[in-house]
């Protein structure tokens, strides 16, 4: 008896003194640690953009802490430079190569849900956004995501005639080290489609930041990024009557005073870009196939946009 009541005491000290991980990142991480913060997902998953905060867990990992396996060039591309986020572990999806570690994050009612791809070791090798609650174009949206995985970002409504209108397209990790569609569907006109600008209300203080266009469709807006010399895009052009089509978001870094490129690791795609007074002109120069039709480049010029004067008080 005594010796049972001494291992208990025993036990309950040994449970009491262990020390629980801290993600605050004011402490090194283990990869171990990292990876047990994300609930393993065994099943498919939806994601609704009316229910993407109740899917996260109680958990909230710091920047810092984040920071040490996902880097800032990849965070920046999901949510810009802020820095004040509540970052929240979604799930896990460990394969045979790869990890896969859904998130959200959060800015004061902005939320978005990202997907980031690791080896095995918890190295970086992807990171890809999936969902935000920040549309307002009468769509509701949402991702799916099985266990290959892919990724099925999906946009639907009631229209007119109350049938149901949608549009879907399913993304995966493949073995060139970035992401690709594998599947687009849709029942919609594309010609009548609005175009969502992901970063359009992002800061526009730096010397370049602003839109650059050709008409609505065919368009690059440039936002600030961490430091002067680096700069949020998007990029969207239709060509061909609309039969080819590109798109891309990511980082502009500045070479020169007057020329940048992009260009990401596991990516082939790279596009230098060169400023000429109000013109912005693009050329490809790498593999950008994952991002635009095969008849279509990254190869064109738009001029920056007026921005709207402000009526000052007196």
């Amino acid at each position: 008896m005594k010796n049972w009541f001494f291992c208990s005491v025993l036990l309950l000290l040994m449970s009491c003194g262990e020390k629980k991980t801290d993600f605050s990142g004011n402490t090194p991480l283990k990869a171990a640690d990292f990876a047990a913060a994300f609930p393993k997902l065994k099943g498919s998953l939806l994601i609704a953009d009316t229910n993407m905060l109740k899917l996260a867990d109680t958990l909230q990992i710091g920047y810092k802490a984040f920071n040490q396996f996902i880097p800032d060039s990849a965070i920046e591309a999901i949510v810009g430079k802020e820095k004040k986020l509540v970052i929240r572990p979604v799930g896990l999806i460990e394969k045979e190569k790869e990890n896969y570690l859904l998130t959200t994050f959060t800015s004061r009612k902005k939320t978005r849900v990202a997907v980031f791809v690791t080896d095995k070791k918890m190295k970086f090798l992807a990171g890809k956004e999936l969902l935000s609650n920040m549309n307002d174009d009468g769509y509701s949206h949402s991702v799916s995501v099985n266990r290959e995985p892919t990724f099925i970002i999906s946009r639907e409504r009631i229209g007119k005639d109350n049938t149901l209108q949608f549009s879907r397209a399913g993304w995966v990790y493949n073995n060139a080290g970035v992401f690709m569609v594998v599947i687009n569907d849709s029942n919609e006109d594309t010609k009548n489609m609005v175009v969502i600008n992901p970063i359009d209300t992002l800061p526009r203080k730096n010397k370049f930041s602003g839109d650059y266009v050709q008409d609505k469709r065919n368009y690059i807006s440039l936002r600030d990024g961490a430091n002067t010399n680096s700069y949020l895009f998007f990029v969207h052009f239709e060509k061909n009557n609309g039969s080819c089509t590109g798109e891309l978001k990511g980082i502009l870094r500045l070479k020169t005073n007057t020329t940048g490129q992009f260009s990401e690791n596991g990516d082939p795609c790279v596009i230098d870009f060169s400023f000429e007074g109000n013109e912005l002109t693009l050329k490809e120069q790498g593999s950008c196939g994952n991002h635009r039709g095969i008849r279509c480049f990254f190869d064109d010029t738009f001029r920056k946009k007026r921005e709207p004067k402000t009526s000052r008080k007196k």
